[in-house]
């Protein structure tokens, strides 16, 4: 007889429920978030445990790990795209674990990826220093514009990060609370400047001899930051079928519920990884601005369309064609990717031949 788990886990306590092959309910049990209280209290059924079910919540990484470690054939349940019967008149934690479990029983579970714990902390060592760089920059606007109310000036984010040179002092000096609130603001910069240094050459220590980085480093405007983000965040490429996949992943293309043709709303637009998208977000403005390929796509797709459309397409090239590079283990080829450029007189242009549209890069335009 084969037994399912599904575990409906909170913040301080998860409530446990032990479903078997006919759908009966052989047990339950709310338990404190403490994985040796999970691992007793599954242990007297472990041999007979077809599967476990932790919801995706934002405290999964020390349960999952645990019952992994211990043996157990983990699922992920994402949360996203489950959906229980509107009708229901009664739910609780414990209808939920039972639902989890029922779902893995009957071949239903929505699942979510596992990333490996190996590297899942360099992961999110990365994603601090994307915090870190967002209060920084929280701290020069407020900076610059101390400095713009004050002096009629406006200083370069550049020059206020300056670690060798004072510019705040100079800016204002005029008045003594003001040079304070500039001094202990450019203090807090400098400090959280030097930190994520620090994080960046950790990473790049670890991250830089892979084949798979330096091949995204070929990709138009992207640089040491938005190699890293795509190589972390996107994980082993093999877990995306398809490049579609992978574009929808990384919150690239359109969501659209249609009925006979006609348009019935919108789903979860933010389903999926918010630091892939905002890696090809930078990489398509990046991209229009200084790669001349990439810039005339964006200027035939804003003149067709408009101007927001023309970033989200040029973005949607450039995941489908990380996609691509790292499932083949090759640089980026912009000929494979936007075809032969056609010049003013309507032939291709010099020096770039036609190739086939099923490798790296392959994509219709949207």
């Amino acid at each position: 007889m084969s037994l399912y788990v599904g575990i409906d886990l909170h913040a301080r306590n998860g409530l446990v429920g032990i479903l078997d092959h006919e759908r009966k309910r052989v047990k339950k049990a709310r338990l404190g978030n403490d994985p040796e209280l999970y691992l007793q209290f599954l242990k007297p059924y472990k041999k007979k445990v077809a599967g476990v079910v932790v919801e995706s919540t934002f405290n999964w990484y020390w349960l999952v790990d645990a019952l992994m470690e211990a043996g157990y054939p983990l699922h992920l349940a994402n949360p996203s795209a489950i959906q229980q019967y509107k009708g229901l008149k009664h739910s609780d934690d414990t209808h939920d674990a039972f639902w989890l479990a029922e779902m893995l029983l009957l071949g239903i579970l929505p699942e979510g990826y596992i990333y490996p714990k190996a590297e899942r902390p360099l992961r999110d060592l990365l994603r601090k220093r994307g915090q870190l760089v967002h209060h920084r920059t929280a701290l020069l606007l407020s900076l610059q514009n101390t400095i713009e109310r004050n002096g009629g000036g406006r200083l370069a984010g550049a020059k206020l990060k300056a670690l060798r040179t004072d510019h705040v002092t100079p800016a204002l000096q005029q008045n003594e609370d003001l040079l304070l609130s500039g001094r202990v603001t450019k203090e807090c910069v400098d400090f959280l400047t030097r930190k994520v240094t620090a994080i960046e050459k950790e990473i790049l220590t670890r991250v830089k001899s892979k084949p798979t980085y330096q091949n995204l480093l070929t990709l138009p405007a992207v640089g040491k930051i938005l190699g890293l983000t795509i190589t972390m965040e996107t994980g082993p490429i093999g877990r995306f079928a398809q490049v579609g996949n992978y574009v929808s992943y990384c919150r690239k293309v359109s969501s659209a519920w249609l009925t006979d043709g006609k348009y019935k709303g919108a789903g979860n637009k933010k389903n999926g990884n918010k630091y892939l998208a905002w890696a090809f977000s930078e990489a398509s403005e990046l991209a229009r601005r200084h790669d001349p390929i990439c810039r005339n796509f964006f200027d035939r797709k804003r003149q067709q369309r408009n101007r927001m459309v023309a970033h989200q397409a040029l973005a949607h090239k450039l995941a489908r064609a990380a996609y691509y590079i790292m499932r083949d283990g090759v640089p980026y080829q912009p000929e494979k990717l936007f075809g032969p450029r056609i010049g003013r007189g309507g032939e291709p242009e010099k020096g770039l031949v036609s190739q086939p549209q099923d490798t790296i890069g392959s994509c219709p335009g949207r």
